[in-house]
């Protein structure tokens, strides 16, 4: 694939990253970059994240690129590649920041998924020169780029000494919102988000409480509860909104006859409305 280079003056996508500390002069990417600029959200967070990170930073992301918001990240594992993979199943358009030079991907298990940003009109873009391999320190130098490129950044789920914590460190000094997902206080991978919150980030619980602060003219009128296309769907939609995931909790609450409450949930998560989460776990999509 054709690695191009550019200057972030040339680009009015770009531009916003030209009044960071230690702009790049230059920027490496692969793939197709906005021709103007458009609202972008980082989601930062975890390398191993929870059922419940995994959760939210599915919805934040899935939601905000159904807007029409750009999602970047750092393609690693966990959280970050959660978060392109998502806008990706919603049909946007998502950045991934490498610590490394183009050319080459990493970790080398994401190939496919930086093949499918650059396929769905999405980019891979570096600082650094093709032939440039990952190093501890540049990983850290990324999450400026990161940051310096959004207009919001959101942490869904980082321990207290995550090295999420850089990238809001580069945000606060760059002017840019944070936002941040409370966790259960006793789950050692949100207690640096808790702790954020307590610092004054934004808590977020749905993706108005994003757009409200950084566009505004995205938010849609409250929206009527989903509907099922049967009596059955939307018994089990109603379940889903109460807070109830566990498929076995559902078909029992929702009193339908389990063949057909398994045909049911078949149905509904091959027409998008749901979505599985592991071990009979499910939700809205």
């Amino acid at each position: 694939m054709k690695i191009n280079r550019i200057s972030p003056q040339s680009s009015k996508y770009l531009q916003i990253i030209s009044t960071i500390a230690k702009s790049p002069e230059k920027l490496h990417f692969i793939g197709k970059l906005p021709s103007e600029r458009m609202t972008t959200v980082a989601i930062v967070g975890s390398r191993k994240p929870t059922a419940y990170g995994k959760e939210v930073t599915h919805k934040f992301a899935y939601e905000l690129a159904s807007r029409g918001i750009i999602i970047i990240s750092g393609l690693a594992l966990g959280v970050d590649a959660i978060a392109h993979r998502a806008a990706l199943e919603a049909g946007g358009k998502t950045i991934a920041v490498l610590a490394n030079g183009v050319d080459t991907i990493y970790p080398a298990n994401h190939k496919s998924l930086a093949n499918d940003i650059i396929n769905s009109d999405g980019a891979i873009i570096s600082e650094y020169e093709p032939g440039i391999a990952a190093r501890s320190f540049q990983f850290l130098a990324r999450n400026r780029i990161v940051s310096g490129l959004s207009d919001a950044v959101i942490v869904t789920e980082a321990a207290i000494r995550s090295g999420t914590l850089s990238t809001v460190s580069h945000a606060l000094e760059q002017g840019r919102e944070v936002f941040v997902v409370p966790g259960n206080i006793t789950s050692p991978l949100s207690a640096g988000c808790n702790n954020l919150i307590k610092q004054g980030a934004h808590p977020i619980t749905c993706v108005e409480d994003i757009l409200e602060i950084i566009a505004p003219n995205l938010l849609q009128p409250q929206s009527i509860l989903a509907l099922g296309a049967n009596p059955q769907e939307s018994i089990i939609i109603e379940l889903l909104q109460s807070g109830i995931r566990d498929g076995d909790e559902l078909q029992y609450q929702s009193s339908i006859d389990a063949s057909e409450f398994a045909q049911t949930l078949t149905m509904m998560e091959i027409n998008g409305k749901i979505r599985g989460l592991g071990g009979n776990q499910w939700t809205l999509r």
